[in-house]
Protein backbone atom coordinates (compact mmCIF):
# COMPACT_ATOMS: atom_id res chain seq x y z
CA UNK A 1 0.00 0.00 0.00
CA UNK A 2 3.31 2.22 0.61
CA UNK A 3 3.97 2.37 -3.37
CA UNK A 4 0.56 3.06 -4.22
CA UNK A 5 -1.07 6.63 -5.13
CA UNK A 6 -4.27 7.29 -5.78
CA UNK A 7 -5.29 10.36 -8.08
CA UNK A 8 -7.67 11.98 -10.02
CA UNK A 9 -7.55 15.48 -12.63
CA UNK A 10 -9.86 18.12 -11.83
CA UNK A 11 -10.14 21.25 -14.40
CA UNK A 12 -12.44 23.17 -16.05
CA UNK A 13 -13.76 22.35 -19.05
CA UNK A 14 -11.01 23.49 -21.83
CA UNK A 15 -8.38 23.76 -19.42
CA UNK A 16 -5.60 20.65 -20.67
CA UNK A 17 -6.69 18.01 -18.42
CA UNK A 18 -7.06 15.44 -20.84
CA UNK A 19 -3.76 16.72 -22.33
CA UNK A 20 -2.02 16.40 -19.90
CA UNK A 21 -2.92 13.16 -18.89
CA UNK A 22 -1.30 12.07 -22.35
CA UNK A 23 1.86 13.21 -20.93
CA UNK A 24 1.39 11.48 -17.80
CA UNK A 25 1.17 8.37 -19.73
CA UNK A 26 3.70 9.39 -22.08
CA UNK A 27 6.33 10.24 -19.60
CA UNK A 28 5.73 6.83 -17.35
CA UNK A 29 5.75 4.47 -20.36
CA UNK A 30 2.33 3.58 -20.18
CA UNK A 31 1.73 3.98 -24.11
CA UNK A 32 4.14 3.59 -26.66
CA UNK A 33 4.82 6.59 -29.29
CA UNK A 34 2.86 4.35 -31.43
CA UNK A 35 -0.22 3.69 -29.16
CA UNK A 36 -0.16 7.61 -28.41
CA UNK A 37 -2.94 9.80 -29.46
CA UNK A 38 -4.67 12.89 -28.79
CA UNK A 39 -6.95 12.85 -26.06
CA UNK A 40 -5.95 9.02 -25.30
CA UNK A 41 -8.46 8.72 -22.58
CA UNK A 42 -11.23 9.76 -24.22
CA UNK A 43 -12.85 6.90 -26.70
CA UNK A 44 -16.04 8.42 -28.59
CA UNK A 45 -15.01 10.49 -31.73
CA UNK A 46 -17.54 13.14 -29.76
CA UNK A 47 -15.14 13.47 -27.12
CA UNK A 48 -12.52 14.59 -29.31
CA UNK A 49 -14.44 16.58 -31.73
CA UNK A 50 -15.80 18.65 -28.95
CA UNK A 51 -12.81 18.73 -26.44
CA UNK A 52 -14.45 17.54 -23.57
CA UNK A 53 -14.65 14.38 -21.64
CA UNK A 54 -17.90 12.57 -21.15
CA UNK A 55 -16.83 9.04 -19.76
CA UNK A 56 -14.46 9.22 -17.00
CA UNK A 57 -11.58 6.64 -16.87
CA UNK A 58 -9.45 5.04 -15.02
CA UNK A 59 -5.53 4.07 -15.94
CA UNK A 60 -2.51 2.28 -13.95
CA UNK A 61 0.62 3.77 -14.29
CA UNK A 62 4.63 2.96 -13.22
CA UNK A 63 6.71 5.04 -11.56
CA UNK A 64 10.38 4.96 -11.14
CA UNK A 65 10.95 7.69 -8.11
CA UNK A 66 14.31 9.74 -7.77
CA UNK A 67 15.07 7.93 -4.83
CA UNK A 68 14.97 4.59 -6.82
CA UNK A 69 11.46 3.33 -5.73
CA UNK A 70 8.77 1.87 -7.69
CA UNK A 71 5.45 3.26 -6.90
CA UNK A 72 1.83 2.47 -8.67
CA UNK A 73 -0.37 5.38 -9.84
CA UNK A 74 -4.01 4.90 -10.12
CA UNK A 75 -5.23 7.78 -12.32
CA UNK A 76 -8.73 8.24 -12.63
CA UNK A 77 -9.88 11.08 -14.96
CA UNK A 78 -12.96 13.14 -14.47
CA UNK A 79 -15.52 14.81 -16.64
CA UNK A 80 -15.60 18.20 -16.58
CA UNK A 81 -18.89 19.64 -17.16
CA UNK A 82 -22.03 20.03 -14.45
CA UNK A 83 -23.67 17.50 -15.96
CA UNK A 84 -21.74 14.65 -14.86
CA UNK A 85 -21.02 16.13 -11.14
CA UNK A 86 -22.18 12.99 -9.20
CA UNK A 87 -19.36 11.12 -11.35
CA UNK A 88 -16.85 13.41 -10.42
CA UNK A 89 -17.73 13.18 -6.92
CA UNK A 90 -17.31 9.63 -6.70
CA UNK A 91 -14.24 9.49 -8.60
CA UNK A 92 -13.32 11.89 -6.17
CA UNK A 93 -14.56 9.54 -3.18
CA UNK A 94 -12.09 6.98 -4.62
CA UNK A 95 -8.71 8.73 -4.31
CA UNK A 96 -6.59 10.32 -1.97
CA UNK A 97 -5.08 13.48 -3.94
CA UNK A 98 -6.32 15.63 -6.83
CA UNK A 99 -4.41 17.51 -9.69
CA UNK A 100 -5.90 21.11 -9.76
CA UNK A 101 -5.34 22.03 -13.42
CA UNK A 102 -6.38 25.65 -14.14
CA UNK A 103 -5.46 27.08 -17.84
CA UNK A 104 -2.83 30.01 -17.36
CA UNK A 105 -4.67 31.52 -20.20
CA UNK A 106 -8.20 31.87 -18.40
CA UNK A 107 -7.84 31.50 -14.78
CA UNK A 108 -10.32 30.42 -12.18
CA UNK A 109 -13.52 28.97 -13.80
CA UNK A 110 -16.71 27.65 -12.48
CA UNK A 111 -16.12 24.24 -12.30
CA UNK A 112 -12.87 24.52 -10.97
CA UNK A 113 -14.32 25.97 -7.65
CA UNK A 114 -16.82 23.49 -7.72
CA UNK A 115 -14.63 20.25 -8.10
CA UNK A 116 -12.12 21.98 -5.74
CA UNK A 117 -14.74 22.10 -3.26
CA UNK A 118 -15.62 18.29 -3.77
CA UNK A 119 -12.18 17.25 -3.17
CA UNK A 120 -11.71 19.54 -0.33
CA UNK A 121 -14.84 17.51 1.29
CA UNK A 122 -13.28 14.65 0.99
CA UNK A 123 -9.78 15.51 2.02
CA UNK A 124 -7.77 14.96 -0.67
CA UNK A 125 -4.44 16.40 -1.02
CA UNK A 126 -4.36 19.01 -3.44
CA UNK A 127 -1.42 19.48 -5.83
CA UNK A 128 -2.23 22.89 -7.85
CA UNK A 129 -0.82 22.83 -11.59
CA UNK A 130 -0.90 26.00 -13.98
CA UNK A 131 -1.49 24.60 -17.54
CA UNK A 132 -0.50 26.28 -21.08
CA UNK A 133 2.32 28.17 -19.47
CA UNK A 134 3.77 27.77 -23.30
CA UNK A 135 0.81 30.16 -24.90
CA UNK A 136 1.64 33.74 -25.61
CA UNK A 137 -1.04 34.88 -23.76
CA UNK A 138 -0.26 33.09 -20.33
CA UNK A 139 -0.46 35.24 -17.21
CA UNK A 140 1.47 33.35 -14.62
CA UNK A 141 2.01 35.28 -11.79
CA UNK A 142 -1.51 36.78 -12.39
CA UNK A 143 -3.36 33.17 -12.22
CA UNK A 144 -0.80 31.78 -9.63
CA UNK A 145 -2.45 35.01 -7.32
CA UNK A 146 -5.80 33.41 -7.99
CA UNK A 147 -5.22 30.16 -7.07
CA UNK A 148 -3.02 31.54 -3.82
CA UNK A 149 -5.92 33.34 -2.52
CA UNK A 150 -7.95 30.23 -3.92
CA UNK A 151 -6.64 27.12 -1.78
CA UNK A 152 -4.12 28.91 0.44
CA UNK A 153 -1.10 27.51 -0.45
CA UNK A 154 2.11 29.20 -1.10
CA UNK A 155 3.64 30.14 -4.67
CA UNK A 156 6.63 27.16 -3.95
CA UNK A 157 4.08 24.48 -4.28
CA UNK A 158 1.98 25.88 -7.21
CA UNK A 159 3.43 23.63 -10.65
CA UNK A 160 4.16 24.85 -13.78
CA UNK A 161 3.23 22.86 -16.78
CA UNK A 162 2.69 22.59 -20.18
CA UNK A 163 0.51 19.86 -21.39
CA UNK A 164 1.30 20.28 -25.38
CA UNK A 165 5.25 19.96 -24.96
CA UNK A 166 5.50 18.14 -21.73
CA UNK A 167 7.17 20.89 -19.71
CA UNK A 168 7.01 20.77 -16.17
CA UNK A 169 5.82 16.78 -15.98
CA UNK A 170 8.41 14.95 -14.46
CA UNK A 171 8.28 17.58 -11.70
CA UNK A 172 3.69 16.63 -11.44
CA UNK A 173 4.92 12.86 -11.29
CA UNK A 174 7.86 13.31 -8.60
CA UNK A 175 5.17 15.35 -6.18
CA UNK A 176 2.27 13.48 -6.74
CA UNK A 177 4.74 10.70 -5.16
CA UNK A 178 6.07 13.18 -2.22
CA UNK A 179 2.67 15.05 -1.71
CA UNK A 180 -0.21 12.81 -2.33
CA UNK A 181 -0.41 10.23 0.93
CA UNK A 182 -0.54 6.02 0.14
CA UNK A 183 -3.81 4.41 0.60
CA UNK A 184 -5.47 3.96 4.34
CA UNK A 185 -7.31 0.79 5.36
CA UNK A 186 -7.28 -2.57 6.80
CA UNK A 187 -6.61 -5.66 4.52
CA UNK A 188 -8.30 -8.21 7.34
CA UNK A 189 -11.68 -5.83 8.04
CA UNK A 190 -14.32 -6.85 5.56
CA UNK A 191 -14.73 -6.52 1.82
CA UNK A 192 -15.37 -2.45 1.38
CA UNK A 193 -15.00 -1.40 -2.57
CA UNK A 194 -16.61 1.39 -3.94
CA UNK A 195 -18.06 1.09 -7.34
CA UNK A 196 -17.32 4.26 -9.33
CA UNK A 197 -18.00 3.55 -12.80
CA UNK A 198 -19.24 1.07 -14.82
CA UNK A 199 -18.72 -0.01 -18.40
CA UNK A 200 -20.95 -2.25 -20.95
CA UNK A 201 -19.45 -4.80 -23.33
CA UNK A 202 -21.46 -6.11 -25.68
CA UNK A 203 -19.33 -9.86 -24.94
CA UNK A 204 -18.84 -9.97 -21.37
CA UNK A 205 -21.61 -7.93 -19.77
CA UNK A 206 -21.26 -4.98 -17.30
CA UNK A 207 -17.88 -4.25 -16.28
CA UNK A 208 -17.51 -2.58 -12.86
CA UNK A 209 -14.68 -0.35 -11.63
CA UNK A 210 -13.91 -0.22 -8.46
CA UNK A 211 -11.94 1.02 -5.53
CA UNK A 212 -10.59 -1.75 -2.52
CA UNK A 213 -11.43 0.78 0.37
CA UNK A 214 -11.07 -2.44 3.38
CA UNK A 215 -10.74 -6.40 2.54
CA UNK A 216 -9.49 -8.30 -0.16
CA UNK A 217 -11.56 -9.76 -3.72
CA UNK A 218 -10.46 -12.72 -4.87
CA UNK A 219 -11.10 -14.36 -8.09
CA UNK A 220 -14.24 -16.32 -7.88
CA UNK A 221 -16.03 -15.04 -4.45
CA UNK A 222 -19.14 -14.35 -4.17
CA UNK A 223 -19.84 -10.93 -4.16
CA UNK A 224 -22.95 -8.16 -3.53
CA UNK A 225 -23.37 -4.86 -4.49
CA UNK A 226 -25.33 -3.58 -1.08
CA UNK A 227 -27.62 -1.15 -3.06
CA UNK A 228 -29.48 -3.10 -5.22
CA UNK A 229 -28.75 -6.39 -3.20
CA UNK A 230 -27.99 -8.03 -6.27
CA UNK A 231 -25.62 -11.01 -5.65
CA UNK A 232 -22.46 -12.46 -8.43
CA UNK A 233 -19.21 -14.49 -9.01
CA UNK A 234 -16.25 -12.58 -9.16
CA UNK A 235 -15.78 -14.31 -12.59
CA UNK A 236 -12.35 -11.78 -13.13
CA UNK A 237 -10.78 -8.94 -11.75
CA UNK A 238 -7.54 -7.39 -12.70
CA UNK A 239 -6.28 -3.84 -12.83
CA UNK A 240 -6.84 -1.29 -15.69
CA UNK A 241 -3.72 -0.26 -17.50
CA UNK A 242 -4.74 0.73 -21.29
CA UNK A 243 -6.66 -2.67 -21.63
CA UNK A 244 -7.85 -5.35 -18.88
CA UNK A 245 -5.21 -7.04 -17.37
CA UNK A 246 -6.67 -9.54 -14.83
CA UNK A 247 -5.33 -10.92 -11.52
CA UNK A 248 -6.29 -13.34 -8.89
CA UNK A 249 -6.43 -11.08 -6.20
CA UNK A 250 -7.18 -6.94 -5.66
CA UNK A 251 -5.96 -5.56 -1.84
CA UNK A 252 -7.12 -2.65 0.45
CA UNK A 253 -5.81 0.22 -2.06
CA UNK A 254 -6.20 -1.16 -5.29
CA UNK A 255 -8.17 0.42 -8.35
CA UNK A 256 -9.28 -2.07 -10.45
CA UNK A 257 -12.45 -3.69 -12.33
CA UNK A 258 -14.66 -7.03 -12.02
CA UNK A 259 -16.90 -8.68 -14.13
CA UNK A 260 -19.42 -10.82 -12.77
CA UNK A 261 -21.79 -11.74 -15.85
CA UNK A 262 -24.02 -8.83 -15.21
CA UNK A 263 -26.27 -7.93 -18.66
CA UNK A 264 -28.01 -5.18 -17.60
CA UNK A 265 -26.25 -1.56 -16.19
CA UNK A 266 -29.38 -0.66 -13.96
CA UNK A 267 -28.11 -3.92 -11.82
CA UNK A 268 -24.81 -1.21 -10.90
CA UNK A 269 -25.20 1.63 -9.28
CA UNK A 270 -21.83 4.42 -9.57
CA UNK A 271 -21.61 4.86 -5.87
CA UNK A 272 -22.42 1.81 -4.57
CA UNK A 273 -20.68 -0.82 -2.18
CA UNK A 274 -19.28 -3.88 -3.22
CA UNK A 275 -19.09 -6.37 -0.40
CA UNK A 276 -18.69 -10.08 0.01
CA UNK A 277 -21.74 -12.25 0.19
CA UNK A 278 -19.76 -14.39 3.34
CA UNK A 279 -18.32 -11.57 5.35
CA UNK A 280 -20.62 -8.37 4.11
CA UNK A 281 -19.38 -5.15 4.90
CA UNK A 282 -21.22 -1.88 5.74
CA UNK A 283 -22.19 0.38 3.29
CA UNK A 284 -19.77 3.59 2.00
CA UNK A 285 -21.28 6.82 3.21
CA UNK A 286 -22.60 9.13 -0.17
CA UNK A 287 -24.32 6.69 -2.82
CA UNK A 288 -27.41 8.47 -4.02
CA UNK A 289 -29.08 7.64 -6.98
CA UNK A 290 -28.49 9.30 -10.28
CA UNK A 291 -31.69 12.09 -10.45
CA UNK A 292 -32.55 13.12 -14.32
CA UNK A 293 -32.61 17.42 -14.27
CA UNK A 294 -34.32 17.63 -17.77
CA UNK A 295 -36.81 15.61 -19.81
CA UNK A 296 -37.59 15.78 -23.17
CA UNK A 297 -40.01 13.60 -25.74
CA UNK A 298 -37.72 11.91 -28.63
CA UNK A 299 -39.80 10.65 -31.29
CA UNK A 300 -38.56 9.15 -34.65
CA UNK A 301 -39.12 10.94 -37.49
CA UNK A 302 -40.87 8.16 -39.14
CA UNK A 303 -43.53 6.21 -36.70
CA UNK A 304 -42.45 2.52 -38.46
CA UNK A 305 -39.07 3.32 -36.70
CA UNK A 306 -40.31 3.28 -33.20
CA UNK A 307 -39.10 -0.63 -32.30
CA UNK A 308 -35.86 0.80 -33.87
CA UNK A 309 -35.55 3.80 -31.84
CA UNK A 310 -36.83 1.48 -28.48
CA UNK A 311 -33.88 -0.67 -29.41
CA UNK A 312 -31.17 1.76 -29.64
CA UNK A 313 -31.90 3.77 -26.34
CA UNK A 314 -31.61 0.49 -24.67
CA UNK A 315 -28.16 0.08 -26.40
CA UNK A 316 -27.46 3.20 -25.32
CA UNK A 317 -28.52 2.82 -21.74
CA UNK A 318 -26.23 -0.02 -21.37
CA UNK A 319 -23.44 2.47 -21.30
CA UNK A 320 -24.88 5.87 -19.67
CA UNK A 321 -27.22 4.19 -16.85
CA UNK A 322 -28.13 7.66 -16.26
CA UNK A 323 -30.19 7.79 -19.30
CA UNK A 324 -34.13 7.37 -18.29
CA UNK A 325 -36.74 6.84 -20.78
CA UNK A 326 -40.40 5.32 -21.02
CA UNK A 327 -42.85 5.38 -24.14
CA UNK A 328 -45.61 8.36 -24.84
CA UNK A 329 -47.43 8.86 -27.60
CA UNK A 330 -48.18 12.40 -29.08
CA UNK A 331 -51.28 13.51 -31.15
CA UNK A 332 -48.99 15.58 -33.18
CA UNK A 333 -45.44 13.29 -33.42
CA UNK A 334 -46.87 9.85 -33.08
CA UNK A 335 -45.54 6.82 -31.08
CA UNK A 336 -42.26 8.03 -29.04
CA UNK A 337 -40.23 7.98 -25.44
CA UNK A 338 -40.23 10.65 -22.51
CA UNK A 339 -36.68 10.52 -21.62
CA UNK A 340 -34.61 11.95 -18.38
CA UNK A 341 -31.17 13.68 -18.79
CA UNK A 342 -28.56 14.76 -16.62
CA UNK A 343 -28.55 18.23 -18.38
CA UNK A 344 -28.94 20.24 -21.60
CA UNK A 345 -25.42 18.31 -22.83
CA UNK A 346 -26.43 14.95 -21.92
CA UNK A 347 -29.04 15.55 -23.99
CA UNK A 348 -27.61 16.73 -26.82
CA UNK A 349 -24.85 14.15 -26.41
CA UNK A 350 -27.74 11.30 -26.39
CA UNK A 351 -29.03 13.66 -29.95
CA UNK A 352 -25.69 12.96 -31.31
CA UNK A 353 -25.10 9.45 -30.41
CA UNK A 354 -28.41 8.29 -31.65
CA UNK A 355 -27.82 9.64 -35.01
CA UNK A 356 -24.12 8.74 -35.41
CA UNK A 357 -23.72 5.00 -33.70
CA UNK A 358 -27.59 3.96 -34.60
CA UNK A 359 -28.38 6.26 -37.39
CA UNK A 360 -31.71 7.37 -35.73
CA UNK A 361 -32.90 10.58 -37.22
CA UNK A 362 -35.57 11.95 -34.12
CA UNK A 363 -37.76 14.84 -33.71
CA UNK A 364 -37.27 16.30 -29.57
CA UNK A 365 -39.68 18.03 -28.12
CA UNK A 366 -39.00 21.25 -25.88
CA UNK A 367 -37.27 19.96 -23.00
CA UNK A 368 -38.82 20.69 -19.58
CA UNK A 369 -37.99 19.86 -15.83
CA UNK A 370 -40.21 17.77 -13.22
CA UNK A 371 -42.46 19.85 -10.86
CA UNK A 372 -44.07 18.92 -8.60
CA UNK A 373 -48.05 19.27 -8.63
CA UNK A 374 -50.25 19.39 -5.33
CA UNK A 375 -54.73 18.96 -6.11
CA UNK A 376 -57.38 20.62 -4.38
CA UNK A 377 -58.95 17.08 -3.49
CA UNK A 378 -55.83 16.07 -1.30
CA UNK A 379 -53.34 18.31 -0.70
CA UNK A 380 -51.03 15.80 0.75
CA UNK A 381 -50.11 13.70 -2.59
CA UNK A 382 -47.62 15.20 -4.57
CA UNK A 383 -47.70 14.60 -8.74
CA UNK A 384 -44.21 14.22 -10.00
CA UNK A 385 -45.14 16.22 -13.33
CA UNK A 386 -42.43 15.53 -15.94
CA UNK A 387 -44.62 16.50 -19.37
CA UNK A 388 -46.79 19.88 -19.27
CA UNK A 389 -49.96 17.43 -20.73
CA UNK A 390 -49.34 15.92 -16.76
CA UNK A 391 -50.39 19.09 -15.36
CA UNK A 392 -53.83 18.73 -13.65
CA UNK A 393 -56.91 20.72 -14.77
CA UNK A 394 -56.39 24.49 -13.12
CA UNK A 395 -60.12 23.79 -11.62
CA UNK A 396 -58.37 20.85 -9.31
CA UNK A 397 -54.61 22.36 -9.01
CA UNK A 398 -53.80 24.00 -5.73
CA UNK A 399 -49.88 24.78 -6.32
CA UNK A 400 -47.23 23.61 -8.64
CA UNK A 401 -43.70 23.58 -7.10
CA UNK A 402 -40.31 23.92 -9.85
CA UNK A 403 -36.72 22.83 -8.70
CA UNK A 404 -34.08 25.75 -7.96
CA UNK A 405 -30.63 25.57 -8.25
CA UNK A 406 -27.66 27.36 -6.66
CA UNK A 407 -25.49 28.86 -9.37
CA UNK A 408 -21.99 30.61 -9.92
CA UNK A 409 -20.98 32.56 -12.16
CA UNK A 410 -17.11 33.97 -12.81
CA UNK A 411 -16.95 36.54 -14.57
CA UNK A 412 -14.63 40.09 -15.56
CA UNK A 413 -15.56 42.78 -13.39
CA UNK A 414 -16.62 44.82 -16.82
CA UNK A 415 -19.48 42.24 -17.09
CA UNK A 416 -21.16 42.11 -14.19
CA UNK A 417 -23.66 44.59 -15.12
CA UNK A 418 -25.24 42.88 -17.92
CA UNK A 419 -25.27 39.09 -16.41
CA UNK A 420 -27.16 40.14 -13.33
CA UNK A 421 -29.93 41.80 -15.96
CA UNK A 422 -30.16 37.97 -17.27
CA UNK A 423 -30.04 36.78 -13.88
CA UNK A 424 -32.43 38.62 -12.79
CA UNK A 425 -34.43 38.57 -15.86
CA UNK A 426 -34.67 35.06 -15.29
CA UNK A 427 -36.11 35.08 -12.22
CA UNK A 428 -33.07 35.13 -10.02
CA UNK A 429 -32.17 36.17 -6.73
CA UNK A 430 -28.66 37.40 -6.27
CA UNK A 431 -27.22 35.64 -2.83
CA UNK A 432 -23.61 36.68 -2.73
CA UNK A 433 -21.08 38.83 -4.71
CA UNK A 434 -17.35 38.02 -3.87
CA UNK A 435 -14.09 39.66 -5.91
CA UNK A 436 -11.60 37.00 -6.30
CA UNK A 437 -9.70 39.61 -7.43
CA UNK A 438 -9.75 43.23 -8.59
CA UNK A 439 -10.87 42.18 -11.83
CA UNK A 440 -12.57 38.98 -11.75
CA UNK A 441 -15.60 38.55 -9.54
CA UNK A 442 -17.74 35.49 -8.72
CA UNK A 443 -21.38 36.12 -8.50
CA UNK A 444 -23.84 33.55 -6.81
CA UNK A 445 -27.60 33.56 -7.57
CA UNK A 446 -30.41 31.39 -6.58
CA UNK A 447 -32.47 30.30 -10.51
CA UNK A 448 -35.28 28.33 -11.22
CA UNK A 449 -33.93 25.73 -13.01
CA UNK A 450 -36.72 25.61 -15.53
CA UNK A 451 -34.66 29.25 -16.74
CA UNK A 452 -31.59 27.67 -17.71
CA UNK A 453 -32.73 24.91 -19.98
CA UNK A 454 -32.93 27.11 -23.31
CA UNK A 455 -30.95 29.95 -24.11
CA UNK A 456 -29.30 30.91 -20.73
CA UNK A 457 -25.63 29.56 -20.98
CA UNK A 458 -25.08 30.96 -24.45
CA UNK A 459 -26.33 34.50 -23.48
CA UNK A 460 -23.87 34.38 -21.04
CA UNK A 461 -21.50 33.94 -23.19
CA UNK A 462 -22.38 36.53 -25.84
CA UNK A 463 -23.18 38.76 -22.80
CA UNK A 464 -19.06 38.21 -21.35
CA UNK A 465 -17.98 37.54 -24.47
CA UNK A 466 -16.94 34.10 -23.89
CA UNK A 467 -15.02 35.15 -20.52
CA UNK A 468 -17.89 34.02 -18.03
CA UNK A 469 -18.18 30.39 -16.54
CA UNK A 470 -21.36 28.61 -15.23
CA UNK A 471 -21.40 25.66 -12.49
CA UNK A 472 -24.84 24.78 -10.64
CA UNK A 473 -26.13 22.94 -7.89
CA UNK A 474 -29.58 21.71 -6.91
CA UNK A 475 -31.26 23.22 -4.17
CA UNK A 476 -34.92 22.82 -3.31
CA UNK A 477 -38.57 22.81 -4.62
CA UNK A 478 -40.15 26.08 -4.20
CA UNK A 479 -43.91 27.41 -5.03
CA UNK A 480 -44.23 29.36 -7.97
CA UNK A 481 -46.97 30.95 -10.20
CA UNK A 482 -47.03 28.52 -13.51
CA UNK A 483 -49.06 27.63 -16.12
CA UNK A 484 -49.33 25.63 -18.79
CA UNK A 485 -49.14 27.11 -22.20
CA UNK A 486 -50.87 24.98 -25.48
CA UNK A 487 -50.52 25.97 -28.92
CA UNK A 488 -53.51 25.40 -30.92
CA UNK A 489 -53.55 25.05 -35.16
CA UNK A 490 -57.35 25.38 -35.91
CA UNK A 491 -58.22 24.60 -32.68
CA UNK A 492 -56.59 21.47 -32.00
CA UNK A 493 -53.54 21.22 -29.54
CA UNK A 494 -50.22 20.55 -30.85
CA UNK A 495 -49.43 18.69 -27.45
CA UNK A 496 -45.22 18.68 -28.56
CA UNK A 497 -45.49 22.21 -28.42
CA UNK A 498 -46.86 22.13 -24.82
CA UNK A 499 -44.81 24.37 -21.95
CA UNK A 500 -44.90 25.19 -18.31
CA UNK A 501 -44.16 28.79 -18.23
CA UNK A 502 -44.30 31.43 -15.38
CA UNK A 503 -47.22 33.44 -15.74
CA UNK A 504 -45.41 36.45 -16.25
CA UNK A 505 -43.61 35.68 -19.35
CA UNK A 506 -46.73 33.23 -21.15
CA UNK A 507 -48.11 35.86 -23.00
CA UNK A 508 -44.48 37.03 -24.84
CA UNK A 509 -43.19 33.47 -25.09
CA UNK A 510 -46.38 32.31 -26.84
CA UNK A 511 -46.23 35.15 -29.04
CA UNK A 512 -43.11 34.17 -29.97
CA UNK A 513 -44.02 31.07 -30.51
CA UNK A 514 -47.25 31.80 -33.20
CA UNK A 515 -44.97 34.29 -35.05
CA UNK A 516 -42.66 31.74 -36.01
CA UNK A 517 -44.82 28.86 -36.41
CA UNK A 518 -46.20 31.41 -39.03
CA UNK A 519 -43.20 32.25 -40.44
CA UNK A 520 -42.01 28.00 -40.42
CA UNK A 521 -45.83 26.22 -41.30
CA UNK A 522 -46.19 25.51 -44.88
CA UNK A 523 -49.45 27.07 -46.83
CA UNK A 524 -52.39 24.97 -47.21
CA UNK A 525 -55.73 25.05 -49.12
CA UNK A 526 -57.46 26.40 -46.14
CA UNK A 527 -56.85 29.30 -43.63
CA UNK A 528 -54.72 28.00 -40.41
CA UNK A 529 -55.34 29.99 -37.10
CA UNK A 530 -52.48 29.55 -34.64
CA UNK A 531 -53.19 30.56 -31.04
CA UNK A 532 -51.62 30.44 -27.51
CA UNK A 533 -53.96 29.73 -25.30
CA UNK A 534 -53.45 29.18 -20.84
CA UNK A 535 -56.81 26.69 -20.42
CA UNK A 536 -60.04 27.92 -22.26
CA UNK A 537 -58.20 31.63 -22.83
CA UNK A 538 -56.50 33.06 -26.18
CA UNK A 539 -53.32 35.38 -25.16
CA UNK A 540 -51.84 34.84 -28.70
CA UNK A 541 -52.87 34.37 -32.39
CA UNK A 542 -51.21 34.34 -36.14
CA UNK A 543 -53.34 33.35 -39.15
CA UNK A 544 -51.89 31.83 -42.16
CA UNK A 545 -54.19 32.17 -44.95
CA UNK A 546 -54.79 30.01 -47.60
CA UNK A 547 -53.08 29.16 -50.51
CA UNK A 548 -55.85 29.26 -53.21
CA UNK A 549 -56.63 30.25 -57.10
CA UNK A 550 -58.51 33.95 -56.79
CA UNK A 551 -61.18 32.32 -59.25
CA UNK A 552 -62.59 35.87 -58.54
CA UNK A 553 -60.06 36.99 -61.66
CA UNK A 554 -61.28 35.51 -63.67
CA UNK A 555 -64.75 36.20 -65.63
CA UNK A 556 -65.88 33.01 -67.52
CA UNK A 557 -67.64 34.38 -70.30
CA UNK A 558 -69.29 36.87 -68.07
CA UNK A 559 -70.94 33.62 -66.20
CA UNK A 560 -72.11 35.22 -62.67
CA UNK A 561 -73.84 31.54 -62.26
CA UNK A 562 -70.90 29.52 -62.91
CA UNK A 563 -68.52 32.06 -60.64
CA UNK A 564 -70.90 31.86 -57.64
CA UNK A 565 -70.68 28.07 -57.73
CA UNK A 566 -67.09 27.52 -57.81
CA UNK A 567 -67.07 29.65 -54.75
CA UNK A 568 -69.79 27.42 -53.07
CA UNK A 569 -67.69 24.62 -54.29
CA UNK A 570 -64.85 25.65 -52.64
CA UNK A 571 -66.01 26.81 -49.32
CA UNK A 572 -67.34 23.04 -49.36
CA UNK A 573 -63.88 21.44 -49.88
CA UNK A 574 -62.47 23.67 -47.39
CA UNK A 575 -64.78 22.91 -44.57
CA UNK A 576 -64.44 19.43 -45.24
CA UNK A 577 -60.45 19.63 -45.17
CA UNK A 578 -61.05 20.96 -41.67
CA UNK A 579 -62.88 18.41 -40.76
CA UNK A 580 -61.04 15.28 -41.94
CA UNK A 581 -57.49 16.76 -43.11
CA UNK A 582 -54.82 16.68 -40.94
CA UNK A 583 -52.06 19.90 -40.87
CA UNK A 584 -48.86 18.40 -40.90
CA UNK A 585 -46.20 20.21 -39.14
CA UNK A 586 -42.92 19.08 -41.09
CA UNK A 587 -39.31 18.69 -39.13
CA UNK A 588 -37.83 22.00 -39.78
CA UNK A 589 -40.59 23.75 -38.11
CA UNK A 590 -40.82 21.50 -34.80
CA UNK A 591 -36.99 21.71 -34.70
CA UNK A 592 -36.55 25.44 -34.46
CA UNK A 593 -39.70 26.50 -32.97
CA UNK A 594 -38.72 23.93 -30.18
CA UNK A 595 -34.91 26.02 -30.04
CA UNK A 596 -37.19 29.15 -29.39
CA UNK A 597 -36.72 30.57 -25.84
Amino acid sequence: MKQIRNFCVIAHIDHGKSTLSDRLLQTTQTITERQLKEQTLDDMDLERERGITIKSHAVQMNYKHTDGEEYIFNLIDTPGHVDFSYEVSRSIAACEGALLIVDATQGIQAQTISNLFLALEHDLEIIPVLNKIDMPSAMVEKVAGQVIDLIGCSEEEILLASGKTGEGVPEILSAIVDRIPAPKGDPKEPLQALVFDSIFNPFRGVIANIRILNGTLKKGDKVRFIATGAEYSADEIGVLKLDYHPTKKLATGDVGYIITGIKRSSEIKVGDTLTLVEDPGVAIQGFEEVKPMVYAGIFPLDNDDFEDLRESLEKLQLNDASLVFEPESSAALGFGFRCGFLGMLHLEIIQERLAREFNQDVITTVPNVSYYAYTKRNPDERLDVRNPTELPEPTVLDKVQEPYISAQIITDTEYIGGIMNLCIEKRGILKKQYYLSPERVELSFELPLAEIVFDFYDRLKSISRGYASFDYQPLDYRESDLVKLDIKLNGENVDALSALVHRTKAESFGRKICKKLKELLPRQQFMIAIQAAIGAKIIARESLSALRKDVTAKCYGGDITRKRKLLEKQKAGKKKMRQFGKIEVPQKAFLDVLKLD
